[in-house]
């Protein structure tokens, strides 16, 4: 992390980013001096409230990070800022969006863990916008202006208080990725599954677990390797963290994993903890051998937004690349069929291993809906099927041309233009996905 020390004795000249978090509580005017190359700043972790009037004198600003501080409304100035393309306001105090803070540029905005109930008819007027996160406020609607955003293609709004999805809003063009768990409009569908799985769902004592090495960290909570002692078992444990992440709830994640059920492509849940000592709920799951499985790529970037990134000399086989995408279907066939939306369905959130294994993970985004034949619960699948052709465009993108003939790579076109295609209803389902590919 750059030092306000640095900052104020001129040695960051030239910079293109600049990372403070020194509890500030006012916004430094040394920044200023930076103007002619300052692109990302983040104030993350402060104790701000308050931005200058006359922000918009970094010419070049695109990135701001302002989360964990004490704004109560997002400042105005950030509307004069004309390259600012990127706004992150997560877990500070905030009821109020002005019109006039949404600068013309916006492409992707972060409001998650505030306390919205508002948001203004502005924000259907900024077309570039391909990413919105509202998990953690207020919101009891939407603004229909937002119908008017056709590249908006991933959207956060679980732990808010709606109590319908709008028509609009399942009928956006490019719409791929949709968290809305933890709303009244789900909470239904949610406790009819409950019901399902608490029943079938073993509990495992705490003190029958050895927790070993961290395996890895996200924002819902930790993986640890353990031993379940009574059975001599290597397996892994999740202990879930009680925040609010940019996706929604971790408990919400917890009900999910656990009502999605058994399947080849998923990592199974083998109980849920009980007895912890400070009440941490926990799942234990199947160890996947991390030495075999890797992620098939890597989370979007600043300048990739919505999209993975993958290595530059990512290639697969043609293979590989059609049991990847035979395993993701039939898994989003199977989670569909349960009622689940995976709201996540990308590249950095697949396991895969060189002979084209695969496993989906990382239920944070998922969603209950109604296991019935209707308009909105075909939308809502249908919605999932376009971010399955992003991911198929992505390997086809990389697939190496040895073993995949014009005919065959011309029919995976053909599925992938027909997943992406703008009418939602118009999208196969997975069911029939995974038919065409077998």
């Amino acid at each position: 992390m750059d030092t306000l020390a640095q900052l104020k004795a001129g040695q960051l000249a030239g910079i293109k980013r600049l990372d403070l978090c020194c509890g500030l509580t006012e916004f430094p005017r040394e920044i200023f001096r930076l103007a002619d190359s300052l692109e990302i700043l983040n104030l993350t972790g402060n104790a701000l409230s308050s931005l200058p009037d006359d922000l918009h004198r970094l010419s070049h600003l695109r990135v701001l990070f302002c989360s964990e501080n004490a704004f109560t409304e997002l400042p105005e100035c950030l509307g004069r800022c004309a390259q600012l393309s990127m706004i992150a306001f997560k877990a500070n105090r905030i009821s109020h969006v002005p019109a006039a803070a949404l600068p013309p540029q916006l492409r992707w905005l972060i409001l998650t863990d505030n306390r919205i109930s508002q948001l203004p008819s502005e924000l259907g007027r900024r077309g570039l916008l391909q990413k919105l996160m509202l998990a953690g406020n207020q919101l009891a609607h939407l603004p229909e202006s937002l119908a008017n955003c056709k590249n908006l293609e991933l959207i956060r709004i679980a732990s808010n208080r709606l109590t319908q999805l709008p028509p609009w809003l399942l009928a956006l063009p490019s719409l791929s990725w949709l968290a809305y768990a933890g709303n009244p409009v789900e909470t239904a569908a949610e406790l009819t599954v409950e019901a399902a799985v608490d029943d079938a769902t073993p509990n495992i004592p705490w003190s029958e677990l050895e927790l070993g090495t961290v395996l890895g960290e996200g924002a819902s909570g930790i993986i640890r390797k353990a031993l379940w002692t009574p059975r001599a078992l290597p397996v892994a444990v999740k202990l879930y963290k009680g925040t609010i992440t940019s996706d929604g709830s971790p408990l919400h994640e917890m009900q999910a994993c656990i009502a999605a059920g058994r399947h080849p492509n998923l990592i199974g849940v083998r109980g849920r903890v009980v007895g912890h000592p400070d009440d941490q709920a926990a799942l234990v799951m199947d160890l996947v051998d991390l030495a075999s499985y890797r992620n098939l790529a890597s989370v979007p970037s600043l300048a990739s937004c919505t999209r993975d990134v993958y290595e530059p000399d990512a290639r697969f086989g043609a293979e590989v690349v059609l049991r990847v995408a035979r395993g993701v279907a039939s898994v989003a066939a199977h989670l569909h069929r349960h009622g689940i939306t995976h709201g996540d369905l990308y590249g950095h959130n697949i396991l895969w291993n060189a002979a084209g294994d695969c496993l989906l993970g990382d239920f944070g985004a998922a969603s209950f809906h109604a296991t019935a034949d209707t308009v909105e619960t075909r939308a809502l699948q249908r919605i999932e099927v376009r971010a399955f052709g992003v991911l198929l465009g992505e390997l086809l993108e990389r697939v190496e041309a040895a073993g995949l003939d014009d005919r065959a790579r011309e029919r995976l076109e053909e599925l992938r233009a027909r997943c992406c295609q703008p009418e939602v209803l118009a999208r196969p389902s997975f069911s029939e996905i995974e038919t065409l590919l077998n």
